[in-house]
């Protein structure tokens, strides 16, 4: 098991997702930004490895624009050698890499410019893995989509979609249940169509689930994944004790964690922490679980 968190260290002030208005793009601009998500990925690498955490997502900012119309400057010429440098130290330490564009990505919508912004968007994600030369471990997650007043189309719509991404993007994708409109069994619906991966998220199975014990779901869902998927990815948070319904904790519960270890201790998957202190939540799972395996 890897665990990992996303996209920016707290402690070392890094960020991936690095970025600007749109009202202020220029090449200058672009290749400033694209310099600091570059040395501040390799900072968080450093950090990484030196903490056994080999599981990092990667903020979709990394390339800002990089689907929007305005983006002409030639980004994957420019950083070639960037890209060389990083694949090298990701390879050689074994660390896993994914990627989570933002809501805006809709497969599944009613809107065909939102469906055409969204392909652009998940083809640029796909060549941003493509340029570190990672295989199909390296995955990106989206949600279903809305149901927009009929679910069953929705779930259609989506299938029907993504017989229009390229190869490159299929072979990337996972969907993740999300705690609102799509549980895991509209998703298994969804695979046994397209055999697209499930990645399983406990916090949003907490909130939208069928009844059914997690040992019970995640041994269907682990299923999904192939060999050459690599092994399955689940995403873990808890409720924010103070917070709304669906809020994330602001730091790990590591009785909850541990419950949920328990749980699937059985089964070998890679782990992402959705929690807001970041690395501090990491470390704290990589000890205890580090612990588990020696009791």
């Amino acid at each position: 098991m890897k665990i990992g968190y996303a996209c920016q260290n707290l402690e070392l002030r890094a960020n991936t997702n690095n970025t600007f208005r749109l009202a202020s793009y220029s090449d200058p601009k672009i290749i400033q930004t694209i310099e600091k998500n570059f040395e501040e990925f390799n900072k968080i690498l450093d950090f990484n490895i030196k903490n056994k955490l080999l599981f990092f997502r990667l903020g979709s900012s990394f390339i800002p624009f990089a689907s929007h119309p305005i983006c002409k400057f030639d980004w994957e010429e420019y950083f070639q050698d960037y890209f060389v440098n990083l694949s090298n130290t990701i390879k050689k330490n074994k660390i896993r890499i994914s990627m989570h564009p933002g809501q805006f990505v809709v497969l599944n919508s009613k809107k065909e410019n939102v469906v055409s912004s969204s392909i652009r968007e998940l083809e640029y994600h796909s060549r941003l893995l493509d340029l570190l030369k990672l295989d199909e471990s390296a995955k990106i997650q989206i949600h279903v989509g809305f149901p927009q007043g009929d679910k069953e189309k929705a779930k259609t719509d989506f299938i029907k979609n993504f017989d229009k991404l390229s190869k490159s993007v299929k072979k990337r994708l996972v969907i993740e249940n999300d705690e609102h409109y799509f549980g895991v069994n509209d998703c298994l619906e969804i695979h046994n169509s397209i055999k697209i991966p499930i990645l399983f998220d406990t916090f949003h199975y907490s909130i939208l689930n069928e009844g059914k014990p997690i040992q019970d779901i995640f041994d269907i869902i682990s299923k999904t994944w192939q060999n050459k998927d690599g092994l399955p990815m689940v995403d873990y948070s808890s409720q924010d004790k103070n917070g709304r319904k669906g809020k994330h904790c602001p730091t790990i519960d590591l009785g909850d964690f541990q419950n949920i270890i328990t749980k699937l201790f059985h089964y070998n998957f890679d782990l992402m922490l959705e929690i807001k202190d970041k690395e501090n939540s990491a470390l704290q799972a990589n000890k205890l679980i580090a612990n588990t395996i020696t009791i």
